[in-house]
């Protein structure tokens, strides 16, 4: 078995980590940097904190705070425009999945030059994108920590995937104090959305013994953790844990692919604009009920990890209780019962189908799927 690893050279973690940037960023050999954070008073108040810690170590920033959920092409863009003009010679990003993905495609166009879609896929660019820290204010993506960025084109309503290890940040950042401000339905989503990329990394065929080993323990910390990070968002211990589990499982999931769960999520956000972990999370029972009979041996140590399955049952046994357990749990934390509830349409649910086919992300899935079961998979999820 053949493992390509790909993982940010340095990779803070715990209370307080975010103090270092500056001394990182110099370390980086940046003279002004270039902060990627979300439109509106939250990314604007993050990046004036980024800003100051850079300012106290010596290093000019110039911020943008124009990020969206769901990055469309058309703000990547605009972000190539603004950092060009900037005369900045470094990314530092802020915030969560779409932040950082923004940041990601503002340096690969910024290197690369051409389009943004231009690099649909694995491995499209020539050049690496500018020295580039990543700092994470949600507990979840693991865009800080990997080599893909999920892009909306805005003009046909879908998502595409960009891989390429040119993305991988130069430094990550997890620090739960940079994590208190998220609601308790972000908290939700984003812990989801961690538990997802854990439990599809490990059954994943691209899977090895270093990304199985990250995945389990991602998904213990997630059982353990989420639903009192979720009760309260000042618990420093649940909101570290939860760091080390995005980490884990953003670093197994880097590595060893992801699945169906994915390949069915992104066709909702591209066309509904609909938040990633929350889709994931309303999906990942049914694909890992659908999984199960092809991965049950994989499906059991999962259970078992989330405390859910016992070491003498099945695997069989021990996947349908990790069933039951992420129903129980997305129901502990708040989440919505269906996609129904979040506004998704039976009747797009063909179209959705076959824009999850094109998903190439599901290419690891562990048991192969045709339009039609995809379509069932939709309906029970609905």
């Amino acid at each position: 078995m053949n493992c390509r690893y790909y993982i940010p050279m340095l990779n803070l973690i715990g209370r307080g980590s975010v103090k270092e940037i500056g001394r990182e960023a110099k370390g980086l050999l940046g003279s002004c940097a270039f902060i990627v954070a979300s439109a509106g008073p939250v990314g604007e108040s993050q990046a004036a904190g980024i800003a100051e810690l850079l300012r106290a170590a010596g290093m000019a920033s110039v911020s943008w705070c124009e990020a969206v959920p769901n990055p469309t092409a058309a703000v990547v863009h605009s972000g190539v425009d603004a950092f060009r003009a900037s005369g900045c010679d470094l990314i530092v990003a802020v915030g969560g999945g779409s932040a950082i993905d923004t940041a990601k495609g503002v340096g690969l166009v910024a290197s690369n030059g051409g389009h943004i879609r231009d690099y649909d896929g694995a491995n499209k660019s020539k050049k690496p994108m500018p020295p580039f820290i990543a700092v994470s204010t949600t507990a979840g993506s693991g865009s800080e920590v990997t080599q893909f960025a999920v892009i909306t084109d805005e003009e046909k309503h879908t998502k595409f995937t960009i891989v390429d290890w040119h993305m991988t940040p130069n430094v990550s950042v997890n620090d739960p104090e940079m994590m208190t401000s998220m609601p308790p339905s972000l908290t939700a989503a984003t812990g989801m959305d961690a538990l997802t990329h854990a439990i599809e990394a490990y059954v994943s065929t691209h899977a090895s013994p270093v990304t199985d080993a990250k995945a389990l323990k991602a998904v213990q910390l997630v059982g353990e953790n989420l639903a009192s990070a979720v009760r309260d968002g000042n618990n420093m211990d649940a909101r570290e844990n939860m760091c080390y589990a995005s980490f884990l499982a953003g670093t197994a999931f880097n590595n060893a692919g992801l699945g169906l769960t994915h390949g069915m999520s992104h066709p909702l956000g591209g066309k509904y604009d609909l938040p990633h972990g929350l889709c994931n999370a309303l999906l990942l029972p049914h694909i890992v009920r659908f999984n199960l009979n092809q991965a049950s041996d994989k499906y059991s140590d999962l259970a078992v990890a989330m405390g859910a399955g016992k070491e003498w049952r099945s695997g069989v046994e021990n996947g349908e209780a990790l069933v039951r357990a992420i129903f129980a749990l997305s129901r502990e934390i708040g989440l919505p019962s269906g996609l129904a509830e979040i506004g998704v349409k039976s009747g797009d649910l063909p179209e959705l189908s076959e824009e999850a086919m094109d998903e190439a992300i599901g290419a690891t899935n562990p048991r192969p799927y045709t339009a039609p079961q995809v379509l069932e998979l939709y309906k029970d999820a609905l």
